[in-house]
């Protein structure tokens, strides 16, 4: 094989008329391949933090072109230059970008993409509205392919599912890095599907799918009606069950509750275990909100938790509740106590507005604009995202308090100077009058005020 340094060069060359001169030379400048081994691709980057935005905005920019010339399937694994291990220059393949420096075998390192690395088993609260799926995801993730398979999550938003689904992604990604893994949402394997049969390249595409260890699709009530996806389905399940390859399906009802979908894809879904998690009990949500508290550097007290709990029975909303009480606080330079959170809380006369969870917001957001919160949160740079984009960053700003930082995560990983921008264009439009009142509303989903 050609040496490193000229492959990697190719692939930069390719990698930099698909993104931002920014981006490429502040992110890809200085990475290097390290090795290549049965198609698992490693990868050195500077830092742990250029690793991290790597994976979640360009990995498959990054896989696409290492495709093309490496071959189908490959695998791409980040490491930071700090932990490349130093072996006999003999066995160093000549030419390689390391002189000295090589791993044995590939490294893994942050998380998979598409995946958050904090949802884990660990992390997630459990009670009796949640124990049976908890306990079941536990075992798959131990055990992959050997039981429960497939594995059938459903409930209503803003439960734990797609937490549950990420936390077995994750373990199984621990214990075997080089595992061909991949967590999807039913509109995303929509796309790869069409697009495959749109561009005549179906037979890469059934290969990707076909030679998973572990296919996770969060929401499959969404491929109803759509023949050409169920059908892809319903062969990828097939095969995937016979060579014990894991599959764990989500869904907002029961697989015979799935309307418009093929009976033999219900039975493939109903073959393995069905499991139910119920919104979570009072209890169950004091505990989610002293664990976010926790993540966020928060001091959150038991009496102050249970004051927010009260407030809504909605898992996905007790974040913002939280994130509201905590800027009130760290404005106010005080401690969460309970008087501060029945005071910021009683004070608003429509607690709709706190229950927003971000990814709710941005999901009215886009509907609004007639985008997807894929486009939104991808890389693509295209003049009809950008206003939605900005202003989804605006909102997550100043109604939910969220940090420069932590609104870039959200949306697909961008730098907090990218963030502090998009707030700065929406604040000139409004003073300006150059964008909608309505847009700003959050009280309603903004999808029902573009209806009206």
């Amino acid at each position: 094989m050609q040496n490193y340094q000229e492959l990697w060069d190719k692939i930069l060359a390719e990698i930099e008329l698909e993104v931002s001169r920014a981006n490429f030379l502040t992110l890809f400048k200085q990475t290097q391949i390290v090795s290549i081994e049965n198609g698992v691709v490693t990868v050195a980057a500077p830092s742990a933090m250029i690793i991290d935005l790597l994976q979640r905005r360009f990995y498959e920019v990054i896989k696409s072109s290492a495709d093309r010339h490496i071959g189908e399937g490959t695998k791409i694994i980040f490491v930071p230059k700090t932990i490349v291990s130093i072996v006999d220059t003999q066995q160093t393949p000549s030419g390689t970008l390391f002189d000295t420096e090589v791993v044995k075998g590939p490294l893994s390192f942050g998380h998979l993409p598409r995946v958050r690395a904090d949802y884990t088993f660990e992390n997630m609260a459990v009670s009796s509205s949640n124990q049976l799926a908890f306990v079941s995801a536990s075992t798959v993730a131990k055990k992959p392919g050997e039981t429960y398979n497939p594995l059938f999550i459903y409930g209503p938003t803003g439960v734990g599912k797609t937490h549950l689904m990420q936390a077995i992604a994750n373990e199984v990604y621990a214990k075997k890095p080089e595992g061909k893994i991949l967590y999807t949402t039913s509109e995303e394997f929509t796309n790869e599907v069409v697009e495959a049969i749109r561009t005549n390249n179906t037979t890469n595409m059934k290969k990707r799918f076909r030679g998973l260890d572990l296919l996770i699709i969060d929401d499959i009530q969404f491929i109803a009606g759509k023949e050409k996806v169920q059908e892809e389905l319903f062969h990828t399940f097939n095969i995937l069950v016979d060579k014990s390859s894991q599959i764990v399906l989500s869904s907002d009802r029961r697989p015979e509750e799935i309307k418009q979908v093929e009976k033999r894809l219900i039975s493939r879904f109903s073959g393995g275990l069905t499991v139910d998690i119920e919104p979570p009990d009072f209890e169950l949500r004091t505990a989610i909100l002293l664990i976010k508290a926790k993540k966020h550097g928060a001091t959150l007290s038991i009496d102050a938790a249970k004051i927010i709990a009260q407030k809504t029975t909605d898992a996905r909303g007790l974040e913002g509740l939280l994130l509201r009480v905590m800027t009130i606080a760290e404005g106010r330079g005080e401690d969460i106590s309970e008087a501060l959170a029945n005071s910021v809380l009683s004070a608003n006369k429509d607690e709709s507005i706190n229950s927003f969870h971000p990814d709710e917001l941005i999901k009215n957001v886009c509907d609004y604009f007639g985008v997807k919160p894929t486009q939104v949160k991808s890389a693509k740079r295209d003049a009809f995202l950008v206003k939605p984009r900005q202003v989804a960053m605006f909102l997550l700003k100043k109604e939910l308090g969220l940090t420069f930082v932590e609104i870039g995560n959200l949306l697909g990983g961008r730098d907090h100077s990218t963030v502090m921008h998009g707030v700065e264009k929406v604040e000139n439009m409004i003073e300006n009058s150059l964008i909608p009142e309505d847009i700003l509303r959050i009280n309603k989903p903004v999808v029902e005020q573009s209806v009206d």
